[in-house]
């Protein structure tokens, strides 16, 4: 490695941490991609490396949120556990697939999971904020999860964050500064099963791990001052894109050139956008009452009708 491929790499390691310590995830997706193909590290090793970097940040960047309130303990702490149950047996599993495929499964896997964060779930009204979730509920998830981190070498907040969020009801803030909790449990976790199978280059992974705990710390202090409408559409957006990024390094080369491809992936990004409007539309129209406060919905009476007695 070159030292300017080396300081390239510690630069860019900043914004891992930057995505940890504001969104609680991406830490991985970022981590996997800048060492594969920026540092250069083989699929497995840059896995293994992701892990010890993403896990060490997010020990850190739990702090700030811990202090503001926004770290759900037993949650957290059960969900950890779990999860590194799952992450230990994915690592294992791992030495037996081959890279391309294990980060073709992360591309999906990132991909679905944008898709979620970005439509989000639509709110009940009266129904309270849980503070802490059910545990069955808890471990189910954290086993998935972690068998997930294990496998891919994702820390898992980009599935940890939008479980709490989304299936879970926590507040996006809230679910942003548990997830590190998480993340850091099973990143570690992940790592023990990879270190009996890979070789780790400690000088590197130790020079990526300060740059992205710096960025972490700076991550913290901004996780707390945007809206969370605007905190989660970013986090799923930036996943799709990221996961677009790393399914088409897997594809073979001669298929770039194929027209046939290129407007099939182009039709099913306008298919999705027509879609993800005329539901959001509809939900506005259904949602909206009218002007004078009257239900006008088709074949239902109006609020004000009243029988008149002959």
């Amino acid at each position: 490695m070159t030292a300017t491929t080396l300081v390239l790499t510690i630069v860019l390691a900043v914004g891992v941490g930057v995505s940890l310590g504001l969104l609680g995830g991406g830490g991985s997706i970022l981590a996997v991609p800048l060492l594969v193909y920026v540092a250069g590290l083989p699929a497995k090793e840059a896995i293994a490396t992701s892990l010890l970097v993403v896990g060490t940040t997010s020990a850190v960047a739990v702090i700030p949120h811990a202090r503001a309130g926004r770290v759900r303990w037993r949650t957290g702490l059960i969900f950890g556990v779990a999860g590194m149950t799952g992450a230990y047996a994915g690592g294992r599993l791992a030495a037996y697939i081959p890279g391309t495929v294990l980060l073709a499964g992360f591309a999906l896997m990132m991909l679905a999971t944008s898709i979620a964060m970005i439509r989000g779930r639509r709110p009940k009204p009266g129904k309270p904020v849980p503070h802490e979730l059910p545990v069955l509920h808890v471990i189910a998830d954290g086993v998935v999860v972690g068998l997930v981190t294990g496998l891919v070498g994702a820390g898992g907040g980009f599935l940890v964050v939008p479980a709490l969020a989304l299936l879970g009801g926590l507040p996006m803030p809230v679910a942003v500064g548990t997830s590190l909790l998480v993340i850091a449990m099973k990143s570690y976790a992940g790592l023990a099963g990879y270190l009996s199978t890979v070789h780790i280059n400690w000088a590197l992974a130790a020079a990526v791990t300060a740059a992205a705990v710096l960025g972490s710390l700076a991550g913290g202090k901004l996780a707390g001052r945007i809206p969370e409408l605007v905190l989660r559409k970013t986090f799923g957006w930036f996943v799709a894109i990221m996961g677009v990024f790393v399914l088409a390094q897997q594809l073979p080369t001669g298929l770039y050139a194929n027209p046939i491809l290129w407007a099939g992936a182009v039709g099913l990004v306008a298919a999705g956008a027509t879609w993800a409007l005329v539901r959001r539309r509809s939900a506005n129209l259904t949602d909206t009452p009218s002007a004078d406060g009257r239900d006008d919905t088709p074949g239902r009476p109006s609020a004000d009708y009243r029988r008149v007695p002959r």
